[in-house]
C-alpha cells in the first residue's frame, strides 16, 4: 500500500503538530469498560460532536479528543478500534466507555462490563499502528515478535 517512508513522514508531522498525542502512540492500559446507556443517543459529547451508538467511539478521561484506541476484550480475544470523542466515565473504576456497536462486538453487552485491553494506536482520527506493530523508544515502527514482548 503505502511505503514505510510516507508513514514516518505522517508520523513527524504528527509529532510536530500535536507532540503530546504522538508520545502517547503505542501506549497501553488494562481496567473496566462499560457502554453507554440508550438516553445519550443524539447528545453532544465532549468534543461537540451528536453522540451516535451505531458508531465506534468512546470516552476517555484523559486521552485527547480523536485519539484512535484499539479496545481488546480479555476474555474473548475480540478487538475493535475507536475514536475517543467524549469525556468519563464516570462510575470510578471504569477505564472506558464505549458506544452500543464497539460493546456489542466485543461481547460486552450481555455483561454490562467487562475487562479489557487498550492500546492507543493513532491520532487525529488516523490509525497509525496496525495490529502486530509497535513503536519502539526511538520512535521506529517494527512488527511485534516474540522477542519484542
Amino acid at each position: 500500500m503505502y511505503s514505510t517512508t510516507f508513514y514516518l513522514l505522517l508520523l513527524v508531522a504528527l509529532i510536530e503538530r500535536n507532540p503530546v498525542s504522538a508520545q502517547l502512540l503505542g501506549k497501553e492500559e488494562k481496567g473496566k469498560a462499560s457502554f453507554y446507556a440508550q438516553m445519550f443517543h443524539g447528545r453532544k459529547t465532549s468534543l461537540g460532536e451528536s453522540f451516535n451508538q451505531k458508531e465506534y467511539t468512546a470516552a476517555h478521561r484523559s486521552l485527547p479528543f480523536n485519539t484512535m484506541v484499539e479496545v481488546t476484550n480479555v476474555l474473548n480475544k475480540r478487538s475493535v478500534i475507536v475514536r475517543i470523542t467524549d469525556r468519563g466515565p464516570y462510575h470510578h473504576s471504569r477505564l472506558i466507555d464505549l458506544t452500543r456497536a464497539a460493546a456489542q462486538y466485543l461481547g460486552i453487552v450481555g455483561l454490562g462490563v467487562a475487562t479489557v485491553h487498550l492500546r492507543v494506536v493513532g491520532m487525529e482520527g488516523m490509525v497509525l499502528l496496525g495490529k502486530d506493530e509497535i513503536i519502539t523508544d526511538t520512535g521506529d515502527i517494527i512488527e511485534r515478535t516474540l522477542s519484542n514482548e
